[in-house]
């Protein structure tokens, strides 16, 4: 487990240098046909990106966009990705089996960071508790925190959700906050399969103040927003696209652009990247509500 982190922790570091040199400030525009345009598949909360990009390089109408773009969740887009039926995907980084998985039939792939992301933490707004520390949420995923009025708030168990094994989410749970330390055994039912599940069940009327769980900070903030939903400040940073596009915020990530090593230099996928790192697609990633990483 060691070693699988610190590789990730190498590969997207290096990359990270990599996604400011291979858009630059200004990049051709690809002429792109629903022909020749990449297989793209990827995460719940990059489908407002790949739609966007659609729609902008293919002169497609938003709705034509939705149609054309269809994402399959993480995991099941690095599966598309290593048996080559996509060409690019825009997803969270790779857990230690989509790696292995890869590494099996002899893959590298390459992570690029396209836009920059923030793991958050929900609660019910009925929960006075509105700040924890990165060891305290710790604490609560490994079991050691079981009470609300252990951090401050009333004297109930903590209802602790998590996500499936491979989820983009758990995945970045796993790498960005436990690192290493493992996390308490979750029954089923605390383990949603779609990050809505787990946003309704924190947001639901019967958790009130006892539930606690995570999200990507744009699906939990533009994709799937909550009225009865608080994101939690962690360290005492709230999470938002100022703290997030200046790393203030503790736990801060990347959605990637995932592909092959042996991608062509030439190919649609790379010419789809490069355009996406370029000064005029990040300003289109922008306005859709992400936090660019340029």
């Amino acid at each position: 487990m060691k070693m699988f982190r610190n590789l990730i922790a190498v590969l997207i570091v290096s990359l990270l240098a990599v996604s400011c040199s291979a858009g630059g400030d200004k990049a051709e525009r690809p002429a792109f046909t629903k022909e020749n345009y990449p297989r793209i598949d990827g995460s719940t909360a990059t489908i407002p990106l790949s739609e966007k990009l659609a729609s902008e390089l293919l002169s497609m109408s938003a709705e034509e966009a939705k149609e054309f773009i269809k994402h399959n969740t993480t995991h099941n887009a690095y599966e598309n990705l290593i048996e080559d039926k996509a060409d690019v995907i825009f997803v969270t980084e790779p857990s230690e089996d989509e790696l292995n998985m890869a590494a099996a039939k002899g893959i590298e792939l390459e992570v690029v960071p396209v836009v920059k992301e923030a793991f958050v933490f929900l609660v019910n707004k009925s929960n006075p508790v509105d700040r924890l520390s990165l060891e305290e949420i710790k604490d609560i995923y490994q079991g050691k925190i079981t009470n609300w009025k252990e951090v401050g708030g009333p004297d109930k168990e903590i209802i602790a959700y998590q996500r499936p094994d491979n989820s983009g989410s758990q995945t970045l749970m796993q790498n960005q906050v436990m690192k290493g330390l493992t996390m308490a055994k979750a029954p089923t039912e605390l383990k949603p399969a779609g990050m809505g599940g787990l946003i309704e069940a924190v947001a639901s009327y019967d958790n009130s103040d006892s539930a606690i769980g995570y999200s990507v900070y744009y699906y939990a903030n533009t994709m799937y927003l909550k009225d009865t939903v608080k994101f939690v400040k962690v360290d005492g940073v709230e999470p938002n696209n100022e703290t997030i596009m200046k790393d203030k915020y503790p736990v801060t990530s990347a959605y990637y652009a995932v592909l092959k090593k042996t991608e062509p230099e030439n190919s649609s996928a790379r010419k789809l990247l490069k355009w996406t790192l370029s000064s005029e697609g990040q300003k289109l990633a922008e306005a859709a509500g992400y936090v660019p990483v340029r």
